[in-house]
């Protein structure tokens, strides 16, 4: 059973920001090249994010886990930030027309579903790999592992297939609100634009921040269950701040049409013979 629910967690996480989107495209009537740009802003803000979390942690040594809430603070700070930018420089110079709050909706799917559409992706990697080395297959795999590591892989193999059932689904469920906090940072980003005030980006880095955070700091105290409950109350907040931005979309004003020409009959010249007389000097 456990393996039916860990192949059904990673199916789910990359097919339910498609149906998100799906879903928006059709009951919103926007179109999907939002959604793509959305994707492409967040691969691109992970291109500077990835490497100066690196830099940071592993080569300067700034931040250690031993000092944990510092540590939480880095690491939300550092994805709000760049994932904030990222969000502000796409809406302002490539989502220029979205301006709207389905528009909106639209780039945060897309912002937050490749997000789940990777992971669930390389998820669903793993989980074949380890299921097949599991049952015995894929022996040229075990064969290129040293002898010292191969506990390394019966520990990768006991971690994925020992949870509970009801901790199997976890990393969809994580998903949810993972979508629901995309969702509102990028209408939150999206007001900066619209109401041409700075502090919405700050919001929405601040929020994301606090968030990530957060978790880093829960997971590492109190374990996973903890963390998604904590998750999970937040992103009744991002649900809140999703619906408390609703705009009213424009609607198109229809005109008064305009009132019938009538046509103009030029009054005809009387061709009198006095008239006649003064046209033979004129000119």
């Amino acid at each position: 059973m456990v393996t039916t629910l860990l192949a059904l967690n990673f199916l789910l996480m990359v097919l339910m920001p498609i149906f998100l989107g799906r879903w928006i495209a059709v009951r919103r009537h926007v179109g999907w090249g939002l959604f793509g740009i959305g994707a492409v802003a967040f691969v691109l803000s992970q291109v500077g994010h990835l490497p100066f979390n690196w830099l940071i942690l592993q080569q300067l040594g700034w931040f250690s886990p031993t000092n944990l809430p510092l540590y939480a603070l880095f690491l939300g700070l550092s994805a709000g930030t760049f994932e904030g930018v990222a969000r502000y420089l796409t809406f302002r110079f490539w989502a220029r027309d979205a301006r709207s709050w389905r528009q909106g909706l639209m780039v945060g799917a897309g912002h937050g579903g490749i997000e789940a559409i990777l992971l669930g992706v390389l998820g669903l990697i793993n989980f074949v790999i380890l299921l097949g080395l599991k049952n015995g297959y894929f022996q040229g795999i075990l064969a290129s592992v040293p002898q010292d590591q191969l506990h390394l892989v019966e520990q990768q193999i006991e971690a994925m297939f020992g949870v509970s059932p009801w901790m199997a689904l976890f990393g969809a469920l994580e998903r949810v609100f993972a979508l629901m906090l995309h969702l509102a940072a990028s209408l939150l980003v999206m007001q900066a634009l619209v109401r041409g005030q700075c502090r919405w980006l700050l919001a929405a880095i601040g929020w994301h921040a606090l968030i990530d955070g957060t978790l880093v700091y829960v997971v590492s105290q109190w374990g996973i269950v903890w963390a998604e409950t904590v998750l999970g109350g937040m992103s009744l907040v991002s649900l809140a701040i999703i619906f408390l931005l609703r705009m009213p979309e424009p609607t198109a004003v229809p005109l008064e049409p305009l009132p019938e020409l009538k046509s103009i009959q030029p009054a005809p010249l009387a061709s009198t013979a006095e008239m006649l007389e003064r046209s033979k000097y004129s000119g």
